[in-house]
């Protein structure tokens, strides 16, 4: 397994103010502070079950939406997750998990290819978590989509209880990470692509 694939990445602009630190061969450890509370807990998931040690410090105009530090994590982390693995050779590419959660069943299904798209089909049901929006997922999504360049599919198989639903996503999304950026030794560091460059 390749060793020392980290990042640190800091972004500041006049919504959030954000600094970020991952080693993507971790242990799971998380340390994180968004000032969303419910989204801490959804990145820790995200940390324990995918095996990568990140750190959040991030502040953002909380008072107005959660939309800007939600979306901008997203951006920081698909950054992160780019610089880490250079230029990719040897890595999977690609990788999928199902996760089961009490009554929920989430799919998510992902490519490092450099081709950013997502395709989000999940229900929100009541919608709200606490104070947090269940929609925001999506728009974290989104964006870390379009910075780390990866073709990220999710979609809620069934299920009704919003935390549930959040959970599986982000510990899916953890698992599915893990499997496309382990390193597959018979590639022998060769690039995971006929073109020979993913960008």
């Amino acid at each position: 397994m390749a060793q020392g694939r980290i990042a640190s990445i800091e972004r500041n602009t006049t919504e959030t103010r954000i600094q970020l630190s991952m080693n993507l061969d971790g242990q799971g450890k998380a340390d994180i502070s968004t000032g969303i509370p419910f989204f801490d807990h959804m990145l820790e998931l995200f940390c324990h079950h995918g095996l990568l040690d990140l750190t959040i410090r991030a502040e953002g105009d909380l008072s107005v939406d959660y939309h800007h530090t939600v979306e901008d994590v997203g951006i920081v982390l698909g950054e992160a997750v780019r610089e880490a693995l250079g230029d990719k050779a040897g890595i999977s590419r690609y990788g999928f998990f199902l996760l089961p959660m009490d009554e929920c069943l989430a799919r998510f299904v992902m490519d490092l290819g450099n081709r950013p798209h997502l395709v989000y089909r999940v229900r929100p049901g009541q919608g709200m978590i606490r104070d947090f929006n269940i929609v925001l997922v999506r728009e974290f999504f989104q964006a870390f989509a379009n910075s780390a360049g990866a073709n990220v599919h999710v979609e809620l198989l069934y299920g009704d209880e919003p935390h549930h639903i959040a959970e599986s996503i982000f510990k899916a999304f953890g698992r599915t990470l893990d499997a496309c950026t382990g390193v597959d030794p018979r590639r022998e560091g060769r690039i995971p692509s006929t073109k020979g460059s993913l960008g």
